[in-house]
C-alpha cells in the first residue's frame, strides 16, 4: 500500500502537475438506489407496497473513486512507482507530446430520505457528501527531467508548459424528488458548499538550460497561479468544513416514462461556484532559478522545490470565485423480461457532456436481476478515445441494498496486480491508457411500510402525533387514548 501511495504521489505532484479531477460513474443508473436517487434527483428509490419509509446509509460510505493517465510518460511513472526506478526508454523528445491524468473522488457521508406522500411519490432527502475534481497536462520532457536530463541536450524551450487545475469541497443539501403525474417526474438538489482547496498553474513560457561543467541548470517558468491557501499553509484542520469558502450549487432531473414503456431521463448535476477567502493568492510569475547537483541522488525533491519558489514568487492576496463541474446529462431505458424466465433486463443509453469544459461521454448500461441479485455489464467510450468495459454486483431488496463495482474493470485489475508487486516488467509499458476505478455502496431502509390505504396492515388510530409531541406527552405523564 505505501508503494501504491508513492505512486499517487509521484504521478500527481513531482512534476506539478495535480489534475482537475475528472469522471463519471454510469452504472448506478436505474439501479433506485439510495446513491442513485442523490445523484439523479428524478428518480424513485422507495417502493409502494414493499418499502419502508426512511432510507438510511447508515454512515457508510457511498463512494466513487476514479483514475486515468494516457501518454508516453505511463512507463517512466509506474516504474518509478513500483519498481523505484524511471523508464524513459518510451518518452519522445523534441516532440511536444504530453501526457493527461485525470482523478475523481466522489463520497457521500451522510444519506437519508423519506418517503412524504403517497399520492405523488415524493421523497425528501438530507446529504452531506466530499467531492474531488480535477486535470493536468504535462510534457515528456517533464517528467524526463526527474531521471536523467542527458537526453535533453544543453537547453529546452517550453519543456515545462504545463497545466493543472484541481479543487475539493464539501457539499451539504437536501434533495426533493415528486411525481408531476403519471408519466413524468421532476427532482431537485440544492447544495450548501464549503471549499476545502483550490489550486490552479498554467506556465504559458518555459525554458531549462543545463550548466553540466558545474552540475545544475537555470529554469525560468512564466505563466498565472492561484492557490487557496499560503504556499506551505496547508493543514489537516483545513479539511473541517467551515465557513471560509463558502459557495453553492444546484442540481435538478425530469424523468419521463413513455406509453410505450420507454423511459427517458434528463439530469442538470452540480452547478454551482465556490468564493474563497481572501487570504488566497493570485498572481502572475515570470521568473528564474537554479537546480542544483544534476548529478546527485534527490533530484525531484530540487526541480520540485525550485519550481515551486518559481511559481509563488510574485502573487499576492486576493480572493476569487470558481465554478463546479456541471454536468448535463440525458438517458433512455427500458426493462424487458427475458422469455419466460425470472431474469429481468434494464438497458440504459447514456450521453453526458460538461457544461465548462470539452469533455464528452458516452455508455451502454446493462441491469440483469434475478430476485434481489443484479449483475451489471457497462461500456463507456469517451472523447479522449478511451474505451471502457465495468461489471457491477448488486444485492437489492426493497430494504436493503449493498452495490460494489468498476467502470474500468481492465485497467483497475491490471493496476492493482502491479500494486501488489504481481505484475510482470511488461505490465509497467504504456498501455492505451492506465486507469482505476472502484465504488461501492450500501443502505437500509426502516420505519413502517410504505402501504395503500386499501392494503394497510397499519392503521393510525386518531390524529397523528410527532415523535416530539409524543415524547413530551411522557415527560408530563399524560397518555392518549387511540380512539
Amino acid at each position: 500500500m505505501n508503494k501504491f501511495l508513492f505512486g499517487l504521489y509521484i504521478l500527481i505532484f513531482s512534476v506539478l502537475c495535480s489534475p482537475r479531477l475528472y469522471a463519471q460513474q454510469f452504472s448506478q443508473y436505474n439501479t433506485n438506489t439510495l446513491y442513485d436517487g442523490f445523484e439523479n434527483p428524478s428518480q424513485k428509490t422507495f417502493i409502494p407496497d414493499s418499502s419502508r419509509r426512511i432510507g438510511f446509509n447508515i454512515l457508510f460510505p457511498n463512494f466513487n473513486i476514479d483514475f486515468t493517465l494516457s501518454g508516453n510518460s505511463q512507463s517512466a511513472l509506474k516504474n518509478r512507482a513500483f519498481a523505484n526506478a524511471y523508464d524513459p526508454t518510451l518518452l519522445t523528445i523534441g516532440q511536444k507530446n504530453y501526457n493527461y491524468p485525470k482523478v475523481n473522488f466522489n463520497a457521500y457521508l451522510f444519506m437519508l430520505k423519506f418517503y412524504t406522500d403517497l399520492g405523488s411519490n415524493t421523497e425528501i432527502g438530507l446529504f452531506g457528501q466530499t467531492r474531488a475534481e480535477g486535470r493536468a497536462v504535462f510534457s515528456d520532457e517533464s517528467v524526463q527531467v526527474l531521471d536523467n536530463n542527458g537526453p535533453l541536450g544543453n537547453s529546452q524551450m517550453d519543456a515545462f508548459n504545463v497545466r493543472y487545475n484541481y479543487q475539493a469541497y464539501h457539499q451539504v443539501g437536501m434533495s426533493y424528488r415528486t411525481d408531476i403525474d403519471e408519466q413524468v417526474s421532476f427532482g431537485l438538489k440544492l447544495s450548501a458548499l464549503f471549499g476545502i482547496v483550490n489550486n490552479r498553474v498554467n506556465v504559458t513560457r518555459s525554458n531549462i538550460t543545463y550548466d553540466r561543467a558545474n552540475d545544475k541548470a537555470f529554469l525560468s517558468l512564466a505563466g498565472n497561479y492561484r492557490a487557496s491557501f499560503e504556499p506551505g499553509g496547508f493543514t489537516e484542520h483545513d479539511i473541517i468544513p467551515s465557513r471560509r469558502n463558502p459557495g453553492a450549487s444546484i442540481s435538478m432531473g425530469f424523468s419521463v416514462l413513455t406509453d410505450e414503456n420507454y423511459k427517458f431521463q434528463f439530469n442538470l448535476k452540480d452547478l454551482g461556484f465556490i468564493h474563497w477567502n481572501k487570504q488566497s493568492r493570485v498572481g502572475n510569475f515570470d521568473n528564474t532559478g537554479v537546480i542544483e547537483g544534476l548529478s546527485q541522488q534527490g533530484l525531484e525533491n530540487r526541480v520540485s522545490q525550485t519550481a515551486l519558489q518559481l511559481l509563488q514568487s510574485n502573487n499576492t492576496q486576493s480572493s476569487f470565485v470558481t465554478n463546479t463541474n456541471a454536468i448535463l446529462e440525458a438517458s433512455m431505458s427500458s426493462s424487458y423480461w427475458l422469455d419466460d424466465s425470472n431474469i429481468k433486463y434494464t438497458p440504459t443509453l447514456i450521453a453526458s457532456k460538461e457544461l465548462f469544459y470539452r469533455d464528452f461521454s458516452a455508455a451502454f448500461v446493462n441491469h440483469f436481476q434475478y430476485r434481489q441479485i443484479v449483475g451489471t455489464l457497462t461500456a463507456s467510450y469517451d472523447d479522449m478515445n478511451y474505451l471502457n468495459l465495468g461489471t457491477q454486483f448488486m444485492v437489492k431488496s426493497p430494504n436493503f441494498e449493498f452495490f460494489i463495482g468498476s467502470d474500468r474493470l481492465g485497467q483497475t485489475a491490471g493496476l492493482a496486480s502491479t500494486a501488489l508487486g504481481s505484475a510482470s516488467g511488461t505490465d509497467l509499458k504504456n498501455n492505451r491508457y492506465t486507469g482505476a476505478n472502484l465504488y461501492m455502496g450500501l443502505s437500509i431502509k426502516f420505519g413502517h411500510v410504505i402501504e395503500h390505504p386499501m392494503n394497510a396492515n397499519y392503521i393510525p388510530m386518531g390524529p397523528s402525533r410527532s415523535f416530539i409531541g409524543r415524547v413530551w406527552d411522557r415527560l408530563r405523564g399524560k397518555t392518549r387514548s387511540p380512539f
